[in-house]
C-alpha cells in the first residue's frame, strides 16, 4: 500500500516553530520588517493572521517595495516621482495594517522617506492615542520637511520611550505630561523654551534624556534645564546646544540638582569657544554622583583660545568625587584637550579607567601617552589609547 506523503502545510504544522506559544512567535516576528512579517501569512492557513497580533510596528523605506528604475532615468523629475510613489505606498499601507491589526500595539515607529511631507500621519497618531496603550513611539522625519507634532500625541499617557527626530513642537504648554516616560530623545527638534521646560517638568519618571535641538528662546539657561531633570540618570547633549543654554561664566553658587546623574555624554561639543567648557563645568558641579563622562570631540577646532585655561584655573575647586571612567573619542592631542584630561585625572579620586580614541599619528602617540602617564593623578588609573 502506497503511503501518502504529508502536504507542505502538514509538514509545516508539525515543525518546532509552529508548536511555540503565540507570544514567542510574536516576539520572533517583531524582529522582521513589517512587510516581511506580513508575508508569513502565505505559509499556511494557520499562519495567515499570526502577524496581525505583533505588538511592535515599524514603518519606513523597507516597509514598501522599492521602485526600480533604469540607470539612465536619473533626472530630478524621475527621482521625485519615485519618492512620491514610495511615499504613497507607505501611507496607504499603514492604515491597512492598523485596520487588520488585532490586540495591543506597544511600540510604533515611522522613519519617513526622505524629501517629502507627512501630513497623513496626524490621524494615525490620533488612532493610536484613542485605541492603544503605546509604550514606545519613534517619529523620524527628513530634515528638509520637519513635521509639526500633533497635539493628540500628548494623549499617549502610557509612553515610556519617546524619540523625536526633526519635529516641531510649538503647542502652548498645557498638556498634563507623561507620567510613565523613562526615556526622551529630542534630535533636531524645534521647540520653545516654555514648551521644553513644561514638557520636562511633567515627566516625573524621566531617567534618560538626549537633546540636540533648536530652542527658540534665547533666555533659557542651563540652570532652568537642570531644575527640570531631578531624577535623570543618563544625559546626552549634542553639538552647539550648550550655546543656547549656557551662562557667560560659571556661577559661584550652583544647585546640586542632578544628584542621580551617573552618565553624561557630550557629543560633538564645540570647544573652539568658551561655552562648551563652561557647560561641562556647570554640569560637573551640579552632578555630585557622576560616574562616567563620554566626550566625542568635534574635529577641526582651533587651539589658540587662551581664555580656556583661565576658566579651568578659576574653577580649580571642581571635583569629581565618584567618577570611575572617562572616555574620549576623536582625541587630537591639542593643548586644550590635554589640559582637560589632566585636570580630570588630578581631581577624580575614584577614577579607574581612561579610554582615548586617538586621531594622533603613530609617531606622536607615544609622546602623548608619556605626558598622560606623568600627569598628576588622584587615583591609580588605567589609561588605554585606541587608534
Amino acid at each position: 500500500m502506497k503511503v501518502k506523503r504529508p502536504t507542505k502545510a502538514q509538514r509545516l504544522s508539525s515543525t518546532t516553530i509552529n508548536t511555540l506559544p503565540q507570544t514567542i512567535i510574536e516576539n520572533i516576528l517583531c524582529f522582521l520588517p513589517i512587510r516581511e512579517a506580513a508575508q508569513t501569512s502565505i505559509l499556511s492557513r494557520e499562519w495567515r493572521y499570526k502577524w496581525t497580533t505583533i505588538p511592535k510596528l515599524e514603518f519606513g523605506s523597507s516597509s514598501v517595495l522599492e521602485i526600480r528604475t533604469q540607470e539612465n532615468q536619473t533626472s530630478h523629475v524621475e527621482r521625485a516621482r519615485k519618492i512620491m510613489e514610495r511615499r504613497r505606498k507607505l501611507f496607504n499601507a499603514i492604515p491597512r495594517v492598523l485596520l487588520m491589526h488585532q490586540g495591543p500595539i506597544h511600540e510604533f515607529s515611522i522613519d519617513s522617506i526622505a524629501n517629502c511631507d507627512c501630513f497623513e500621519l496626524d490621524p494615525i497618531i490620533f488612532h493610536l492615542s484613542r485605541n492603544h496603550a503605546v509604550k514606545k513611539l519613534k517619529l523620524a522625519f527628513d530634515y528638509m520637511y520637519p513635521h509639526k507634532l500633533p497635539l493628540c500625541a500628548f494623549s499617549l499617557h502610557h509612553l515610556r520611550d519617546l524619540h523625536l527626530f526633526n519635529v516641531v513642537i510649538d503647542h502652548q504648554p498645557i498638556f498634563s505630561g507623561f507620567g510613565s516616560l523613562r526615556s526622551l530623545c529630542l534630535y533636531s527638534v524645534k521647540i520653545s523654551k516654555n514648551a521644553l521646560l513644561h514638557l520636562l517638568s511633567n515627566c516625573p519618571s524621566l531617567k534618560r534624556f538626549t537633546l540636540l535641538g533648536s530652542i527658540c528662546d534665547k533666555d533659557c539657561t542651563i540652570i532652568e534645564l537642570f531644575d527640570c531633570l531631578h531624577v535623570i540618570e543618563d544625559l546626552t547633549i549634542y553639538g552647539d546646544t550648550p550655546e543656547l543654554l549656557v551662562l557667560d561664566s560659571v556661577p559661584n553658587e550652583l544647585p546640586t540638582s542632578l544628584i542621580h546623574l551617573k552618565y553624561f555624554c557630550f557629543n560633538e561639543p564645540y570647544f573652539g569657544e568658551d561655552h562648551g567648557l563652561i557647560f561641562l563645568l556647570i554640569l560637573i558641579k551640579c552632578s555630585p554622583n557622576l560616574e562616567k563622562i563620554e566626550l566625542d570631540i568635534d574635529e577641526g577646532i582651533a587651539d589658540d583660545n587662551e581664555t580656556w585655561f583661565g576658566i579651568l584655573e578659576e574653577n580649580s575647586d571642581v571635583r569629581l568625587e565618584h567618577l570611575k571612567e572617562l572616555e574620549i573619542h576623536r582625541f587630537s592631542n591639542l593643548r586644550r584637550e590635554m589640559e582637560l584630561v589632566t585636570v580630570i585625572l588630578a581631581r577624580s579620586p575614584k577614577l579607574k579607567k581612561v579610554i582615548i580614541h586617538s586621531l594622533v599619528e603613530k609617531d606622536e602617540e607615544s609622546d602623548m601617552l608619556k605626558i598622560l602617564l606623568q600627569a598628576s593623578r588622584a587615583s591609580p588609573v588605567e589609561i588605554v589609547v585606541i587608534d
